[in-house]
């Protein structure tokens, strides 16, 4: 009897979730979170003439920074290109990767790791130039194409134009920003990426207005942060993070408020957010007041898309899916009781 006791407590071990919190730990002792971001696309992870690293992906690192350790500064912000991105988070050299990499089954079964949740939904398109007088796909039949290697965007152009009987020539690209001085040189006649990154790509042309980019989308592309699989504990911060990002929005707290809303507001989800009462940050191991420092420090979903993506920014994208639900867009957070 005892030996199956054992060995039904064995069993019960391997079955359960894996909340080593090794990830974690391993951030708290270091005092900093090294997050794999893309090389240099406008919006999302870019290097100004500051020398200061700007984008929708840098602020969400940083947002992790202030809710794990009180500082969003506390932050190593490593470049990687599309086809180093998945064996730096599988080796450790990075905590989390978050880099315009579009969440798959495939890629959230197979490869050890975990899509954690989107922060930003796209679809793949194509930039061409203005006098070529194209309108839609068809027009693409016999063009040259840059695409980037290892990309879902490589996949999904091989995959549709194929089946719609569309020929094209594919141009390699290491990064989507060399495809600005291959479609200026010449090399290729037409860009496949997410339409975020196209609309970024056109800002670094010499004359931004010699290329449009085709209205339709021929794929989904859900983007948001990816860890290792097999820590729980990392995963649940990295998603409520997130999600609190998305809630401080729906609620109307802004980095402008949250103080004041901390010390005056009577309603209780605006309390529990910026950790007055109860304490939602215990078991996350987070300090009471992670949300409400990190608002502080980067702002809502909405603050952090408007200056980075939205009209504020170079890029001037329409928030579109990216929207709060109550907005007819897809951005929602869960409960945060």
């Amino acid at each position: 009897m005892r030996l199956i006791g054992a060995i039904l407590a064995l069993l019960l071990l391997a079955a359960a979730p894996a909340r080593a919190g090794q990830v974690f730990d391993t951030i708290k002792a270091r005092g900093s979170i090294a997050c794999g971001v893309n090389v240099g696309t406008a919006g999302f992870s870019l290097v100004g003439p500051d020398g200061v690293w700007r984008g929708l992906d840098v602020d969400f690192c940083r947002a992790l920074a202030a809710a794990v350790l009180g500082d969003p500064n506390k932050v190593r912000l490593v470049p990687l290109t599309a086809e180093q991105r998945f064996p730096a988070l599988q080796a450790g050299e990075i905590d989390v990767l978050i880099r315009q990499t579009t969440y798959t089954l495939g890629r959230d079964t197979s490869m050890g790791l975990r899509m954690v949740e989107p922060n930003f939904y796209d679809g793949h398109a194509f930039m061409v130039r203005a006098d070529a007088g194209i309108s839609g796909l068809r027009g693409l039949d016999g063009m040259s194409i840059c695409l980037v290697p290892g990309t879902t965007n490589e996949a999904v152009t091989v995959e549709q134009l194929r089946t719609s009987a569309i020929r094209f020539t594919p141009v390699a690209t290491p990064r989507t920003t060399d495809m600005a001085a291959a479609l200026a040189a010449g090399r290729c006649q037409a860009a496949g990426a997410d339409g975020s990154s196209l609309a970024a790509l056109r800002t670094l042309l010499e004359r931004p207005d010699d290329y449009t980019i085709l209205p339709q989308r021929i794929s989904k592309e859900p983007y948001g942060p990816v860890v290792r699989r097999g820590d729980d504990e990392w995963f649940e911060v990295v998603r409520w993070v997130l999600m609190a990002l998305v809630e401080a929005e729906e609620l109307g707290i802004t980095s402008q408020n949250a103080e004041t809303l901390r010390r005056t507001s009577a309603q209780p989800a605006i309390r529990r957010l910026l950790g007055v009462v109860p304490d939602l940050g215990s078991d996350l191991r987070l300090d009471p007041a992670w949300a409400y420092t990190m608002l502080r420090a980067v702002g809502n979903y909405g603050e952090i898309f408007e200056r980075n993506l939205g009209a504020g920014s170079a890029l001037k994208l329409e928030r579109g899916l990216n929207r709060l639900w109550t907005q007819g867009g897809l951005m929602y957070a869960w409960p945060m009781r």
